[in-house]
Order: structure tokens, then C-alpha cells, then sequence
């Protein structure tokens, strides 16, 4: 592996791995009804992560699992082009008038709250994961033995808290274990700042593997 810091991202993997494996069945979480844990990475090392989760699911495949991941990008762009030819013109006529604001932000901020009611819910890109997951979880003979990671998360930056994401997700999973591949960086013991840009969000009750 090719990361910024092998030895911690190496750690992490080889945590992740372990607790997916153990004897008495994941042990990614201690929270019952819970099964989620979060596996921080440098956002400029996204690739190098890409490679090896693809080799983490090469071994769980071999020792019997069922591996799969969800493209959070590949959804946010489904879900954009189910809304209507309007309003999505709108929001691009919109984004252009601002484009020679003095504020620079004000664009920004705009496409936020346009984009929070068609993600930020439980009705909204939420959604749709979980029904990739049920999809994942017919095709696999048993959930415990299936793990799910969520996968190209820098693609709902800015306009996604992540911690909603897992929130509107919780309890829909059949319990199977999902992972959370996160670029960011672990600020104390439980935040997380989603790319090192925004401020440290501390709403998180997954396991953070560091």
C-alpha cells in the first residue's frame, strides 16, 4: 500500500479486518442494532484506499464473506437526474449569476440549501443507500457474513453532513456490517472533519478505527 502514513492506515485495515473476523461473529460495534463503524483516510490518498479496500474485500471473499460497496457519487448523480429538467436549470442559471459575486460564499451557501432538502433527509440520498443495501443483502445467503462499504463520500462534500447520512440509515440494514470509508481527519477522540475542511462534527456513535 502506497498511504501517507502506512502504519496507521495499515493499523486500521488490519483492525477492521480482525474484528470482521472474529470467532464469535463482527465486532466492528458495540452498539446493538448498530453495525457501523467509520474508517477515516487522508482525502488525498483516495485512491491508494480504493486499492486497498479492493484487496481487504479479496480476503473477506476468500475466507467466505460477501463484500460489495455502494458509490455514494454514482447515487448522488441518480438522484439529481430524477428531479425534474426545471429545476435543475434553475439552480444552474442561479449558480452562474453568482459566479461574479463579491462574496464567493454566497454561491456555496445557495446550492447548500438547495441540495439539503434532496439529501440531507430521511427521504433523500439515505434513501436510496438503503435500497442499494437491501439489493446488496438478497443477492448474499447470509447479512452477518456480508459487509458493506460506503464508498467516493468526497462526492457529497459540502452538501451532506455524514453523520445524517448514518443517522437515516441506522436500523434499516438487516444489521449487516457497513463501513464508512471517510475522507477527513479524527480531531480528539470522537470528531471527525469531513475533508480536514469543515469543523470537527462530533455527532458520530460508530466505532472510528485510527
Amino acid at each position: 500500500m502506497t498511504f501517507r502514513h502506512p502504519t496507521e492506515i495499515d493499523s486500521a485495515l488490519s483492525a477492521l479486518k480482525a474484528d470482521l473476523l472474529a470467532e464469535q461473529g463482527p465486532q466492528i460495534s458495540t452498539v446493538r442494532n448498530y453495525n457501523f463503524a467509520i474508517l477515516p483516510y487522508p482525502p488525498d490518498q483516495e485512491f491508494p484506499l480504493r486499492r486497498a479496500i479492493d484487496e481487504l474485500s479479496h480476503q473477506l471473499r476468500d475466507s467466505g464473506w460477501n463484500t460489495d460497496t455502494v458509490d455514494l457519487h454514482k447515487l448522488l448523480l441518480r438522484r439529481l437526474r430524477r428531479e425534474s429538467p426545471d429545476f435543475l436549470e434553475s439552480l444552474i442559471v442561479r449558480e452562474k449569476a453568482l459566479a461574479n459575486a463579491a462574496d464567493g460564499t454566497r454561491r456555496l451557501r445557495m446550492l447548500k440549501e438547495k441540495l439539503a432538502n434532496i439529501l440531507d433527509t430521511p427521504e433523500g440520498l439515505a434513501a436510496d443507500v438503503v435500497v442499494v443495501i437491501e439489493e446488496i443483502l438478497s443477492r448474499a445467503e447470509e447479512a452477518s457474513r456480508s459487509v458493506i462499504f460506503l464508498g467516493r463520500l468526497g462526492a457529497l462534500y459540502p452538501f451532506m453532513r455524514t453523520s445524517a447520512l448514518l443517522k437515516h440509515v441506522a436500523g434499516k440494514t438487516h444489521n449487516a456490517p457497513v463501513v464508512l470509508l471517510y475522507p477527513g481527519r479524527v480531531v480528539g477522540e470522537t470528531g471527525l472533519s469531513f475533508m480536514g475542511v469543515l469543523a470537527a462534527d462530533r455527532d458520530y456513535r460508530p466505532r472510528i478505527y485510527r
